[in-house]
């Protein structure tokens, strides 16, 4: 799985541990997704194109490289994705949005989309799809597939925690995309929870249930 990247930075680690504890109440838990979300996101864009461009230096002109962050688009899995996205706009504020309202049905564990909002995608724009939670991968494939059918190309998914089954289907159906992820779990229970996980990441985002 040369295409999965598991981000295990000791700053991540004591993080997602913080995150895991059932006692970490909705503000701290905001804080350290957004945190880690940065975290994650200087590695993801590690293959991000610069272009050349003159700096004028307080001593001299020189060449600089800049990146195109116009050309980037955040693809935020409702609800729980939202929890990520300022950690990613903090590196690329000029990056678009796109909003993507998924569900998983309790009892098929199929994907139900009920909302899309996409800027236009070129041919060059980079695509990062991101959900905290990656457990059964059928909600990112599809979030992938409707994605690519607006005509994105060049997507990322990046993701807080991963379970290796969510991992594997999404690998075997994309196997071009990379994913990027602060853990990889042990597996999924019966209900389809990363275990150990860290609960619904939108429940305790938001304090729902």
């Amino acid at each position: 799985m040369e295409k999965v990247h598991v981000v295990d930075h000791p700053l991540i680690k004591h993080k997602i541990s913080i995150m895991r504890n059932e006692d970490t109440g909705p503000k701290e838990f905001r804080e350290l997704l957004t945190e880690i979300t940065s975290l994650l996101t200087y590695e993801a864009t590690r293959k991000l194109p610069t272009y050349k461009t003159e700096v004028k230096t307080p001593i001299q002109l020189t060449e600089g490289e800049m990146v195109d962050d116009k050309k980037i688009t955040i693809v935020p899995i409702l609800r729980a994705g939202l929890g990520m996205l300022d950690g990613i706009l903090s590196l690329v504020p000029n990056a678009s949005v796109g909003f993507l309202g998924i569900f998983r049905d309790p009892d098929s564990l199929n994907a139900v989309e009920y909302y899309v909002k996409f800027p236009e995608f070129t041919e060059n724009h980079h695509v990062y799809i991101v959900d905290p939670m990656l457990a059964t991968g059928h909600s990112m494939n599809y979030a992938i597939k409707v994605v690519e059918k607006h005509g994105a190309k060049n997507i990322t998914v990046m993701s807080l925690i991963s379970a290796p089954e969510g991992i594997k289907v999404v690998n075997e159906a994309h196997p071009e995309i990379d994913i990027y992820t602060a853990s990889l779990d042990e597996k999924l229970n019966d209900k389809a929870y990363i275990i150990p996980g860290l609960g619904d990441a939108g429940d305790r985002l938001y304090r729902t249930k």
